[in-house]
């Protein structure tokens, strides 16, 4: 690929990044004083359940009965490389959040794993990693990436085709998009190769907890509300490092014999 493309490339993602991360990151809004600090701020709760219902008629028609027939008939014996080649592929921009959260331990970590993996293990569909004594990492974003900046979590949003987030977890979605370092290293369509990747799992995982996500969408009593408190509370846990003192698990009711971050991703 030609270095002028490289750098256009670069410099093109980087205005998206940036004209996101600065809109959203402006408008984030502050909860008036009085809001119970455990509480959601969601002063668009009207348009977010709009979007919500949306989200549910696609999944209803589209993401469901795909992912489910992708799950029953796709043998684990593929299925499972196939989870490990995404998140091999997303390695990379946990390595631009490790060192932008100045966890150097991590991004190291991260990249001897991907290294390995994507050599060793052909692009990650195996993990010699683990067994050469590199274990997985936590996941990260550019959403996390601010909140170790002290950016605050402004009010809860419900994003079309994604689901639940907030203001600074919008923003970190697009820029961790612009920022993924194998976007500028292939040309199309190989470029793409980590985007779908990712979005193939999302599939196949709504198949294999097909039962606790339905109980949630659509045998809840407020399926909107109920997504909305599983989703701030979990990713607050998640950010503050799993140690809240008094935190009530929002997944007890939920408990299946497989790892709660597996589970309801």
């Amino acid at each position: 690929m030609p270095v002028t493309s490289f750098t256009r490339r670069i410099c093109f993602g980087k205005l998206i990044a940036t004209a996101v991360l600065a809109g959203l990151l402006s408008a984030c809004a502050k909860p008036p004083p009085g809001h119970p600090p455990e509480e959601a701020y969601d002063p668009y709760e009207k348009t977010n359940r709009s979007i919500h219902e949306f989200n549910k008629s696609i999944d209803r028609g589209l993401v469901r009965p795909v992912g489910v027939t992708y799950s029953e008939f796709l043998p684990d014996d593929i299925e499972t490389p196939l989870a490990r080649l995404a998140g091999n592929l997303s390695i990379p921009t946990d390595i631009v959040n490790n060192v932008l959260q100045l966890d150097m331990v991590s991004a190291s970590q991260n990249l001897y794993r991907f290294t390995v993996n994507s050599t060793v293990g052909l692009l990650g569909l195996f993990d010699p990693a683990t067994d050469f004594g590199m274990p997985a990492r936590s996941d990260t974003n550019f959403g996390a990436t601010l909140h170790t900046w002290g950016v605050r979590e402004g009010a809860y949003l419900e994003l079309p085709f994604v689901g639940p987030s907030n203001q600074r977890d919008t923003a970190g979605f697009f820029v961790d998009l612009a920022i993924n370092p194998l976007n500028y290293l292939f040309n199309e369509p190989w470029n793409y190769l980590s985007t779908v990747a990712v979005g193939a799992d999302a599939i196949a995982r709504r198949g294999r907890f097909a039962d606790t996500i339905d109980s949630i969408l659509y045998e809840s009593a407020d399926s909107y509300a109920q997504s909305k408190t599983l989703y701030i509370q979990r990713r607050r846990f998640e950010l503050d490092g799993g140690s809240i003192s008094g935190f009530d698990d929002p997944y007890d009711q939920f408990a299946a014999p497989v790892p709660l971050d597996d589970e309801v991703e």
